[in-house]
């Protein structure tokens, strides 16, 4: 094998692939990133029997073949190259990177004890990548990082024909987004469970391309270990879907609230983050909603204490509710409208928080947080 190809071009594909390469495989060979060369095209994958990723890149090839090296120590390498074309051949066992004066030799381990790349499901639809990579940074926020209860690490995906719903919760808070897609054939109906963690890396990596493929099997239920799948031009991802029932979580969402504020948003996420910082952990931030004003309050007793007051717009009455301030301050900065509103019931039960563009408009229901209250004394 033996092939030249453009120093930046090598280093964004081999890092992209190797973000799912494990730090610590079950078996050494995962560790791996499979290098094809063939017909004018480099191929890079890796697989760690849940998650597979693939990326094509153009390149001289003077010779076809494969190799399996260290995914993370090519990726440290190929980032650390001067801006020159890159040359690799295989001799014998040995893998030689020249780059300029450059000359790294690597080696190999066997391709032939290497995992076949699982085949993407069928595409089932498109959707605009912009439009999903914001979709997923607003729910994902809200997913658990505990593997405690492992079914709430993951997203819920509903698809009912031409919408789909994620839905993400680590039983404090609740995030929900809606948003349009393209399905290649009407009625498609089905809910999907996949790894915030997959969803995270789909939204950070295949933003460059115009639409994102969305595939996955027909029938889930039938399918054990079925696949969920993302391609974006050159690049493809797949991923296992994650088994057990989620929650009913979409009915804890009141149908009606007696009390709404409206607040800047960027001022009142500047203020909860210079009120928190007297907030110790497991401690909250207190919100007081009163005479068109919201003032935020944090500290207790005899330690550092903070206030500050911003400008609301309120009807239905006044409130006094308190936040665990970092999940507060997740869902204001998911949101990307000016304005921020507060929905009540009551002081003790969950609010939701939605976007407003003007300080007097209808509020954007696209995406919705639900926050669960502190209690205190008042």
């Amino acid at each position: 094998m033996k092939f030249t190809v453009a120093r930046d071009v090598l280093a964004e594909a081999v890092n992209w692939t190797a973000r799912t390469v494990p730090t610590r495989p079950s078996v050494p060979i995962l560790a791996g990133i499979r290098m094809t060369a063939q017909d004018g095209t480099l191929a890079l994958s890796s697989f760690d029997y849940e998650i597979s990723t693939r990326s094509e890149v153009e390149a001289d090839i003077a010779q076809d073949g494969e190799v399996l090296v260290s995914g993370r120590l090519l990726a440290s390498i190929t980032k650390a190259l001067p801006n020159q074309p890159v040359e690799c051949s295989l001799e014998g066992a040995k893998l030689n990177v020249i780059c300029g004066t450059s000359h790294f030799t690597l080696a190999s381990m066997s391709v032939d004890e290497y995992p076949l790349l699982p085949q993407i499901p069928r595409i089932r639809g498109s959707v605009d990548a912009q439009v999903l990579a914001q979709a997923i940074s607003q729910v994902s926020v809200a997913a658990s990082s505990d593997d405690t209860i492992p079914l709430l690490t993951g997203v819920r995906m509903e698809i009912e024909d031409d919408k789909i719903t994620l839905l993400g919760t680590d039983r404090y808070r609740l995030a929900m987004r809606e948003f349009s897609w393209e399905p290649e054939e009407p009625g498609i109906s089905t809910a999907l469970l996949v790894k915030a963690r997959t969803l995270g890396d789909v939204a950070k990596s295949m933003t460059s391309a115009g639409r994102v493929e969305i595939a996955f099997d027909a029938d889930i239920e039938s399918q054990p270990n079925s696949l969920i799948g993302f391609a974006a031009g050159n690049r493809r991802t797949t991923s296992t879907l994650m088994d057990g029932d989620y929650p009913p979580v979409r009915r804890l969402f009141p149908e009606e609230t007696s009390i709404q504020a409206v607040v800047d948003r960027y001022e009142l996420l500047d203020a909860v983050k210079r009120v928190s910082l007297v907030a110790e952990q497991k401690t909250s931030v207190r919100l007081g909603f009163a005479d068109e004003r919201l003032v935020l309050e944090a500290g207790q007793d005899d330690n550092a204490q903070a206030s500050e007051v911003v400008g609301a717009k309120q009807s239905g009455g006044d409130i006094q509710t308190a936040f665990n301030p970092r999940y507060l301050e997740s869902g204001l900065s998911v949101l990307d409208t000016d304005y921020v509103r507060f929905s009540f019931t009551d002081p003790a039960k969950p609010a939701v928080i939605t976007g407003q563009k003007e300080e007097t408009g209808g509020e954007d229901l696209r995406f919705r947080y639900l926050i669960m209250p502190i209690r205190f004394g008042i």
